[in-house]
């Protein structure tokens, strides 16, 4: 059986023919000793065509292809005009040998070509690549090494720059940011407890939340200063009256020891931080919320903003956790204990991150499984929607919620929820009614100020029509006026001529 080797190099396509297989016996090994010798393996493999690409955007665009699996049409139209034509009905005499196992299947589906990718194959290209400038004639040195340069510059500056994933990695990486802030502000605030515990020790009792308390303890600052004067200041941290009336009680009755300024001085700068990482805290949260509403927002309004994107971060993108299916969504981040319980032939866990839900903690103790597994086929829905889709909307989200309200119910009381099918539908359609309310309202929009700029130009072409017998009027004002003039003139010449003849009469 003939087989061929496709190579795809960083100039072209090159297809070659491997000949005396049967001599190397497809042996890895005696493939590996003759790869290095040019003069043995050049009797083996030889090049039958090759198709040079014709520019760097389209080698770029054919690598992406292979890439990602995909046959373009010039490879199709390439391997069809060079390799033997596959009849139908019988079994193809020859093979084809690829590097991609994605991009086989591929050609087989489409072509029927048989396509092979092992170790055998592997190796074969791997010769092919490492003397492929030698089997291409019209190849000046250096030429080669210049095109792979600046094909791998080019597709790395596109893996860059395009993201399919709609750059969930500011998600993964805000969301481990605020795991690692909880951890830092938690173990922060607790030394600011204990360091200023040992000036005013009552205020730990008083003041629970961290934040406050660092709020608290750099208000008062030396304990023997306060007065009733501060009960307004620390009324408005606390939020309570008397709370703060039982601060002052408890400083002017403290058994703290008494601290040197300089002691101070550091207390409060370090709770200053607490306070400035809380703060920030805040704020991250915020731009995790906004992310989480362009990235995955129906995911988001179906088991919250923090659970999604951890959800995200655990799979590594969105795009994975597209493509994972529910039992395995249902159990992401228990996979510690799955693998135990495999181990151990035991219990397998029910539920992993979606644990955090507030749906779980709503149901009751025999239904957890029932409604994790219930969840987690909405959370893959609602996954994939956001993933693929072309808008960003939240309709999808908020339905899938009241999918899963509505089975809490089922399982509390008996109430039959809606199909899944009647309930996309219906977002469908309102989705739909509001794209053609908008393009009416578009269509509105464009159809009055069609209007008003035609007013506008009525107005001006009556103005200019205005102005224009305006100015014929006064043309003809002063083309009368002139006629006047020229009579009054011919009339004084008439009475002169007539003065002289009366002159000459009498003279004679």
């Amino acid at each position: 059986m003939a087989m061929y080797l496709l190579y795809e190099s960083s100039s072209g396509y090159g297809l070659f023919e491997a000949h005396g297989l049967d001599e190397i016996g497809q042996n890895t090994e005696a493939v590996r000793s003759s790869v290095s010798d040019l003069s043995r393996f050049g009797r083996v493999v030889q090049l039958t065509a090759f198709h040079p690409f014709e520019s760097a955007l389209d080698a770029l665009n054919q690598v992406n292809a292979v890439s990602e699996g995909v046959m373009t049409d010039e490879l199709r139209s390439f391997l069809e005009l060079n390799l033997p034509k596959v009849k139908e009905g019988k079994k193809p005499k020859f093979s084809l040998g690829t590097s991609e196992p994605k991009l086989g299947s591929h050609i087989l589906e489409a072509t029927k070509i048989p396509c092979q990718s092992n170790e055998f194959v592997l190796e074969l290209l791997r010769g092919v690549r490492l003397h492929f400038d030698r089997f291409i004639k019209d190849l000046k040195p250096g030429d080669l090494e210049k095109s792979q340069l600046g094909l791998a510059h080019s597709y790395s500056r596109a893996k860059v720059k395009f993201n399919v994933n709609r750059v969930d990695n500011m998600v993964i990486q805000a969301i481990f940011l605020l795991d690692t802030l909880d951890k830092d502000i938690n173990s922060f605030a607790m030394r600011v407890r204990e360091w200023y515990s040992w000036h005013f020790p009552e205020l730990v009792k008083i003041v629970n939340d961290n934040y406050l308390y660092a709020r608290v303890s750099k208000m008062i600052e030396d304990k023997s200063k306060l007065t009733d004067d501060h009960i307004p200041m620390l009324t408005e941290v606390l939020g309570d009256e008397d709370k703060a009336k039982e601060v002052v009680e408890a400083g002017k009755a403290s058994m703290g020891q008494d601290l040197s300024p300089l002691d101070l001085i550091n207390v409060q700068t370090f709770a200053k931080k607490v306070m400035d990482l809380a703060d920030y805290r805040k704020k991250l949260y915020d731009y995790l919320v906004a992310k989480m509403s362009d990235i995955a927002p129906n995911l988001a309004a179906l088991i919250g903003d923090m659970v999604g994107a951890r959800l995200i971060s655990h799979a590594g993108s969105l795009t994975n956790l597209a493509k994972c299916p529910s039992s395995t969504l249902q159990i992401l981040g228990a996979e510690k204990a799955l693998f135990r319980a495999l181990k151990t032939r035991g219990n397998t866990p029910k539920y992993g991150l979606i644990f955090h839900s507030s749906f779980i903690g709503r149901a009751s103790a025999k239904n957890k499984g029932r409604i994790a597994r219930y969840l987690a086929n909405k959370c893959s829905i609602a996954s994939r929607i956001d993933c693929f889709a072309d808008g960003a909307t939240t309709a999808f989200g908020e339905k899938l919620r009241e999918q899963v309200e509505e089975r809490l119910d089922f399982y509390d009381k008996g109430v039959a929820p809606r199909k899944n099918v009647d309930v996309m539908k219906e977002v469908i359609e309102n989705l739909q009614n509001k794209d053609e309310e908008e393009k009416e309202a578009v269509d509105e929009e464009k159809s009055e100020k069609k209007k008003k700029k035609e007013k506008r130009k009525m107005e001006e072409t009556e103005e200019e029509n205005e102005k224009s017998e305006k100015k014929k009027k006064k043309k003809k004002s002063k083309s009368g006026g002139e006629e006047e003039t020229d009579d009054g003139g011919q009339s004084k010449k008439k009475s002169k001529k007539k003065k002289k003849s009366k002159s000459e009469d009498d003279d004679e």
